[in-house]
């Protein structure tokens, strides 16, 4: 369930009374401070903080540094209460025990911090009933926009999307699907896909097991795509083995051992989570990587160039997903064309220890 985050008259009131008093007995800078200090009005201040693409840069520089020099703190509960405005942002992950989600949501706190706005997370849990509860929050304006990392638009939000077309405040991160009608950031997941398998294929490996993602998943299907593709473009059709995993380590661990007895010399999984879970598989067998089987990831988690071996993976830029997802909801709730409402993000191949040139005589698949 989800607790409102509705307040009483009486919080807000203690909060604005917190806000303009002092603290150990030293009063807080007010705006009046701010722009005194800065030599412009407390409306340019205000903008500022709160529009800065509209304020010429010299300016607003000048205006930042008294700020910091101040440490001024808006009254976010008393500006909530002339704007109508919740100043917070939802986010919900499927997830978020998955470490690559932490890195995403930090990106995302910050830009959001720049803009005047606190961030709510949500875990959905891959559940459309918990995403339309989350989603909820939107319709009650408890909050002023969604971000969302999954794959799904909550049914909820239809009639909003319906109705509001580009101007619904709702972003997707990490997915990408243009059915959904939403603005995205994302990677280019088929053509990182392409690029490992073709960093496998150079490396002598013609027996190739992918474990994907779940299917329902654009990322997933995205990523099988391309990895297909390029398997075809060398002639290795039929030599790729395909599995169906979940993101974690456990589904790795068993859809590596099935790739295994089919005689994979290379396992590429869409995660580096499962990538750790198959190295585990690999060495449980009395195998080794990457002497006898190579492994690769996709994500470059931290913990992946510490791993032993360290992972070969597609490095996302986690915290970039996180930040510019938050500029583009920004642009739309203050109603700023931006330059582009879907965002495609470079990604990079990244080869450290887990993977090597195929052993001889293991060249050909085997049946």
């Amino acid at each position: 369930m989800i607790a409102r985050l509705g307040r009483s008259d009486d919080d807000v009131k203690d909060y604005i009374d917190i806000g303009a008093g002092t603290i150990h007995d030293r009063p807080m800078p007010t705006i009046i401070d701010v722009a005194a200090r800065a030599g412009v009005s407390t409306a340019t201040v205000s903008r500022v903080l709160s529009q800065p693409d509209r304020v010429a840069e010299p300016t607003r520089h000048r205006v930042l540094e008294v700020v910091r020099a101040l440490d001024y703190r808006p009254n976010v509960a008393a500006r909530t209460l002339r704007t109508l405005r919740a100043a917070k942002i939802l986010l919900t992950v499927p997830d978020i025990s998955n470490p690559f989600f932490a890195s995403v949501i930090r990106g995302a706190e910050e830009a959001a911090r720049d803009a005047g706005y606190a961030v709510v997370v949500g875990d959905t849990r891959h559940d459309p009933e918990v995403e339309d509860q989350y989603a909820e929050m939107l319709s009650r304006r408890e909050v002023d926009g969604l971000i969302f990392l999954g794959h799904r638009l909550p049914v909820s939000l239809a009639p909003l999307l319906a109705r509001q077309g580009g101007a619904a405040p709702i972003v997707n991160g990490c997915e990408y699907s243009p059915d959904i009608g939403v603005p995205s950031v994302h990677i280019d997941n088929a053509a990182a896909s392409a690029a490992m398998v073709g960093h496998l294929v150079g490396l002598g490996h013609r027996a190739i097991g992918l474990i994907t993602g779940p299917t329902i998943s654009p990322i997933s299907r995205d990523r099988l795509a391309g990895a297909m593709d390029a398997a075809a473009r060398a002639g290795l059709a039929g030599g790729v083995s395909v599995r169906t995993g979940d993101y974690s380590a456990r589904s790795g661990f068993e859809q590596a051992d099935a790739l295994l007895q089919r005689g994979a010399t290379a396992l590429f999984c869409f995660s580096d989570e499962m990538a750790l879970g198959a190295i585990s598989a690999v060495g449980a067998r009395g195998l080794s990587c990457p002497r006898d089987v190579s492994v690769a990831g996709f994500d470059d988690l931290p913990l992946a160039r510490y791993f032993q071996p360290a992972l070969t993976t597609i490095a996302q830029p986690k915290a970039m997903i996180g930040r510019r997802t938050v500029e583009l909801l920004v642009a739309i709730l203050r109603e700023v064309e931006g330059p582009s409402r879907h965002v495609t993000l470079d990604h990079e191949l990244v080869v450290r220890g887990s993977t090597g040139p195929v052993r001889a005589g293991l060249r050909a698949p085997r049946s």
